[in-house]
């Protein structure tokens, strides 16, 4: 249904009137309905905001075409949109993407058009179908081959769209990986390329037990050189951690070989483990970001007293003391002593430029990562910055100066207008550009 244009005032009165009306409705008690009203209000409730997912297209559609460079700091729209929305770095992006696909556009002369994928688009405004249905629909289209003609797309989009009204989103997406394995009448891919892309390797979070799960895909030249260290260093009796001396060089021996009991995947697994610790212990990966490549952990006095508890490396892993203590019987130490009351370290202070690595350690063991509100990149992805005075402004490199920023995080202070200061507990505050309209801490 069509309305006619209002102006800005009515406009801005009906959204405080929707605001309020919503706000009675959550306020309202509901225990009055009878079932069958609950399954109105629920079917009701579900259609409504599928069509608002249209209206959101439209003012996201309107925000990328308005927002420049120049009036957002630098800030891309979709930092805009996580900053003032307060909503995720991949939803941000997700939004967009839907704005792309189904929001309102405009020819370069001024002149309305559709939106890219209008069978979906008008669905969605009907609320006939919600986002996860659109977002199936986007993404099918996002891997259709270029070569697939304009007449079959528009075929596949009207097919989607009004299968899309009718099926679950799970259904829909067998409807359209079917779809896609028909459309595509250039054949695949060359396998290679296919084969490039599904590569890669992914480890999960870590779980109560400090576990990961890992999948993923490996090509075939680096399947090769894991099955060649593998036939070695995974065999019986080899990198054995229930060993008190774990045979890695040379053969094992005989009785070596009858005490394991591990399966395949678990000296897979150990042969990794000795892998990685022997090209660490290499000293052949050079430095990252002013430290030597190796594994920094940050531990209290008190764990490694008492061997309980959970230590943090560089990268944010945690690692329990049982597997520190026995990590420390063959590594060098640095020792860094904290202030009880301050928690900062009595002396590691420069006037140079660039941190000493010294700095950096302490910085890990005090931060543990960026300090960016909502950020969770580990101490090991993180640059040190100058916290109230940029170095070529006067700020001296001292340790209760600097702090730690992630790449992208610095960006936004190097060029995008965001600052950070000391908060008056001693820790970092980031105040972002007036452009976000998220005003500063006190």
């Amino acid at each position: 249904m069509k309305y006619a244009p209002l102006d800005r005032q009515q406009l801005l009165a009906d959204y405080e009137a929707y605001e309020a009306l919503g706000a009675k409705i959550a306020a309202s008690s509901h225990d009055v309905l009878t079932l069958t009203d609950l399954h109105w209000v629920a079917s009701r409730r579900e259609r409504l905001a599928r069509a608002q997912a249209a209206v959101n297209h439209a003012i996201v559609a309107r925000m990328a075409t308005e927002i420049t460079a120049k009036t957002a700091c630098g800030n891309s729209i979709r930092d805009i949109l996580v900053n003032t929305l307060r909503i995720s770095t991949s939803e941000a992006q997700a939004r967009l993407d839907d704005a792309e696909a189904f929001g309102p556009r405009c020819a370069m002369t001024g002149e309305p058009l559709p939106p890219k994928l209008p069978v979906t688009a008008a669905a969605q405004s009907r609320g006939a179908i919600g986002v996860e249905h659109a977002r199936v629909i986007r993404k099918f289209f996002k891997k259709l081959p270029a070569g697939v003609s304009a007449a079959a797309r528009d075929k596949a989009e009207e097919t989607l769209g009004d299968a899309a009204t009718r099926l679950t989103p799970d259904d829909l997406k067998q409807v359209a990986n079917r779809l896609s394995m028909t459309i595509d009448q250039d054949g695949p891919e060359p396998k290679d390329k296919i084969r490039g892309r599904r590569r890669g390797i992914r480890i999960g979070e870590q779980d109560a037990d400090g576990l990961s799960e890992v999948s993923g895909f490996v090509d075939p030249e680096c399947r090769a050189y894991l099955m060649a260290v593998n036939s070695n260093w995974a065999a019986p009796g080899k990198c054995n951690p229930d060993d008190e001396n774990p045979c890695v060089d040379g053969e094992p021996d005989e009785d070596a070989v009858k005490r394991d009991v591990r399966t395949t995947a678990q000296r897979n697994h150990d042969a990794l483990k000795a892998m990685c610790r022997a090209l660490l212990a290499s000293g052949q990966l050079g430095q990252h970001r002013g430290l030597p490549t190796t594994l920094v952990v940050t531990a209290t006095l008190d764990q490694m007293m008492s061997g309980e508890g959970w230590a943090i490396t560089g990268d944010g892993s945690m690692l329990h003391m049982e597997d520190v203590l026995r990590v420390a019987s063959h590594a060098y130490h640095y020792l860094c002593i904290y202030d009880s009351h301050t928690n900062v370290p009595l002396y590691l202070g420069r006037t140079k430029r660039i941190a000493s690595a010294g700095q950096r350690l302490a910085l890990f063991g005090m931060e543990g990562g960026c300090t960016r509100p909502g950020c969770t990149a580990p101490a090991s992805w993180c640059q040190v910055h100058h916290r109230d005075r940029d170095w070529a402004d006067g700020g001296q490199t001292n340790i209760d100066e600097l702090t730690l920023a992630c790449q992208p995080c610095h960006r936004l202070l190097t060029s995008k207008g965001w600052r950070t200061r000391t908060g008056k507990d001693g820790r970092t505050e980031w105040l972002p550009p007036p452009i976000l309209g998220l005003g500063e801490a006190g």
